[in-house]
């Protein structure tokens, strides 16, 4: 019995792991789509876990929410922070911190 519970465990953890994974990385695709929009660089392809906590969404469920860091750039010679929060595996916020607009 004690080697079962063990298994179970160990696949819980494998797979909070890569549901993580996937959703860091649905993550930065939504981050380097919108960072294309606004014009601006996302920089070094990566996005840094912040935190991970049980919060209900809109309909009062419970859900992992996920706040990631990254940073882009608005001339291409600063690093200016975003912010980037998942609700379960939706996005529920993006915010980037303030920047030049560039006129074409």
């Amino acid at each position: 019995m004690t080697e079962f519970l063990v298994l179970i465990i160990l696949l819980g953890f494998a797979w909070f792991w890569l549901e993580n994974h996937g959703v860091r990385d649905q993550a930065i695709l939504i981050a380097k789509d919108f960072c294309a929009k606004e014009n601006v660089q996302f920089l070094d392809g990566a996005m840094a876990s912040v935190s991970i906590r049980l919060r209900r969404d809109a309909q009062g469920r419970l859900a992992i929410a996920r706040t990631y860091q990254f940073e882009f750039s608005d001339t291409g010679d600063n690093r200016l922070k975003g912010t980037i929060i998942m609700l379960g595996k939706k996005l529920e916020t993006l915010h980037l911190q303030p920047y030049r607009l560039s006129v074409v």
